[in-house]
């Protein structure tokens, strides 16, 4: 089934471009299936390159999908048009109204600045304290997640010595989650960040279960018992050019960087990186959206206030 998007949002060329079934807004209000509702919160500074990549691995599931995408009120994005932004997106104030089957909050490049010092914490808080009552299951992604965590369960980021950035090895803590479900032993995901959580702060919560971690990058995926909230500390939806777009940002502005770890043949920048993790990309968000969003979430969307 396709994913229902704005009729002129840029990600509707590219993912055509790329065979994936996009249902134009007009066409999808004459079917008789109720989509499933995600709402995007986009704290990326690119934020067509996001809207993209979660397009297109929300749009490859036999599900209808929903999308409704919202920014931040307290803060304007300096890298994305306002036009783009009047034409595609909402704020909280617009939508917190309404209920969700399920919703993703991305990352953001404010990882080096305590959480309250993000310009728009106060507004952030209040949108993870609403998708307890409003949203079904919320997917948290690397500076989000970390965001998340800190947020529900008081579990601390940490600076990192240098940024973890590249392609890096995987392996399940919990082979029977039903979110790795058809997962190899081992499978590969981008990171690129400045801080991490512990372990061992994640194994002081109850209510959290740690279902798969890297040698290099530490803790990947964890989840609370019913799967209504989960936390990536990754980027797989990053496209194959996206840690290269990075590094050559990064070294522009003469900050301290790496070449990416893992990511181009024998390390040599000037070849095309190979992506291997692609098909974990669509696995992982085909497994959060049907078993931890349509196989539990109710026919009636408003009855998501009544069962939290």
């Amino acid at each position: 089934m396709p994913i229902r998007i704005p009729n002129d949002l840029p990600a509707v060329k590219t993912l055509l471009n790329e065979n994936i079934f996009v249902m134009p807004e007009k066409r999808a209000v004459t079917q008789d299936i109720r989509p499933l509702r995600i709402l995007v919160l986009n704290l990326m500074p690119n934020k067509i390159a996001t809207e993209t990549q979660l397009s297109r691995l929300l749009g490859n599931t036999p599900l209808q999908v929903e999308l409704e995408l919202i920014h931040t009120g307290t803060y304007h994005s300096k890298n994305t048009s306002s036009e783009h932004l009047l034409a595609f997106y909402k704020t909280f104030e617009d939508v917190k109204e309404q209920t969700f089957d399920g919703m993703i909050i991305t990352g953001a490049p404010v990882e080096k600045m305590e959480f309250e010092e993000v310009e728009y914490w106060e507004e952030l808080c209040e949108i993870m304290e609403w998708t307890k009552t409003h949203v079904h299951s919320t997917f948290h992604i690397c500076w989000g997640a970390q965001a998340g965590l800190y947020y529900h369960y008081g579990i601390k980021k940490y600076p990192l010595e240098n940024k973890l950035f590249g392609v890096f090895e995987h392996t399940a803590d919990y082979k029977n989650s039903m979110l790795l479900r058809g997962f190899d032993d081992k499978f590969f995901v981008p990171h690129s960040r400045h801080t991490t959580v512990k372990r061992e702060d994640i194994e002081k919560v109850k209510e959290l279960k740690i279902v798969s971690s890297s040698e290099k990058a530490g803790i990947y995926a964890v989840l609370t018992e019913n799967g209504k909230q989960v936390f990536i500390t990754g980027h797989s939806e990053y496209d194959a050019n996206t840690l290269n777009d990075e590094y050559i940002r990064d070294k522009q502005r003469g900050d301290k960087i790496e070449i990416p770890e893992n990511y181009f043949p024998n390390d040599d920048e000037t070849k095309q990186p190979v992506v291997k993790w692609r098909s974990h990309a669509h696995l992982l968000y085909s497994n959060w959206l049907n078993y931890f969003v349509y196989q539990t979430t109710p026919f009636d969307i408003t009855e998501i206030k009544k069962s939290k």
